[in-house]
């Protein structure tokens, strides 16, 4: 096992995740396959994890001359990860860093030709290292600047965490949204190396220094810490989501936060979401309203230049 490969697994393991379970499967087999040194093609990563740059830069090619406001598109495509090295270790092809979209989102709220910012969410979820600190941001600057979230077509788990803080979610027609809930996955490599001839011996100080480690079965002790650490993150996902939406924690668990999506329809119905739209809908409305502000005097005058400024996540501009 390669280096690189060795602190993806240790990245895959070492974390709790906000992630849709059929992402997770296809990213065991991705982790399985690679441990086995079988090369994995370019077709299979993008089937398993997606294409996110490529997807942005498709965004960017067919919105660049869009006119009618200053706009901010951030795109949120593929798996969230805080840096995104646990995918971009796997394949440089897929990926958003809560990081650097925090960079770009920060960069389009300090430019003042930019009057609303739109998350173009289609992203099964990932890590939830970075996503609940990037989504209390996106909620304190409600009110500056309007901020919507348009599901399109898929705003899961983590990525749903950051929809959720924004003004409004506009879910596009088949989209779903929700998976709201949080796992993390042990793997027990005890029988497989005893039947390779393999003894792992592990020395270490600190009582629980190596507890959950995948060369023995897992300890009931472990699996109760790790079960507290899955329980606190779900607590502060669900207490997230009840605030921004604002609803009751107690409603969301009972509800629509036990871990399934809700396809659009049904989202808006149950509260996930506010209305259906596509993407293209939501552009044409933020800029209607920006064309209403700016004839009433409200907007900036500097903002009449129609444009629609593109941030791709993780590239402020």
């Amino acid at each position: 096992m390669s280096a690189k490969l060795a602190r993806v697994m240790e990245a895959f393991y070492g974390s709790q995740w906000a992630l849709r379970r059929e992402t997770l499967a296809m990213f065991q087999m991705l982790l399985h396959r690679a441990a086995s040194n079988v090369k994995l093609s370019d077709e299979e990563i993008k089937a398993a994890i997606g294409d996110a740059p490529a997807a942005a830069a498709d965004r960017k090619q067919r919105e660049q001359g869009a006119g009618g406001g200053v706009i901010a598109v951030l795109p949120i495509f593929g798996v969230i990860a805080h840096r995104a090295h646990l995918v971009q270790d796997i394949s440089s092809t897929a990926g958003t860093s809560t990081e650097l979209l925090g960079h770009a989102f920060r960069a389009a709220m300090a430019d003042t030709s930019v009057s609303a910012i739109i998350l173009d969410i289609d992203s099964p979820g990932g890590s939830v290292f970075g996503v609940g600190e990037l989504a209390a941001e996106i909620h304190a600057a409600r009110g500056q600047k309007r901020i919507v979230a348009s599901v399109n077509s898929q705003a899961a788990s983590a990525a749903y965490w950051l929809a959720a803080a924004a003004d409004e979610i506009v879910i596009t027609p088949g989209g779903i949204a929700g998976s709201i809930g949080v796992w993390s996955a042990h793997e027990d490599w005890s029988k497989h190396l005893e039947n390779e001839g393999v003894k792992v011996t592990l020395i270490s100080a600190g009582k629980y220094k190596v507890e959950g480690n995948p060369y023995e079965p897992l300890s009931a002790d472990a699996r109760a810490a790790e079960q507290a650490m899955v329980d606190k993150y779900y607590s502060l996902f669900t207490r997230a989501v009840a605030k921004y939406r604002g609803d009751s924690s107690e409603n969301v668990r009972a509800g629509y936060g036990e871990g399934r999506v809700l396809v659009s329809d049904d989202a808006v119905k149950a509260k996930l979401a506010d209305r259906v739209g596509t993407f293209d809908e939501v552009v044409a409305g933020v800029q209607k309203d920006i064309r209403k502000q700016q004839r009433s005097g409200a907007a900036n005058p500097g903002n009449a230049a129609a444009r629609i400024a593109l941030a791709e996540a993780g590239i402020p501009q």
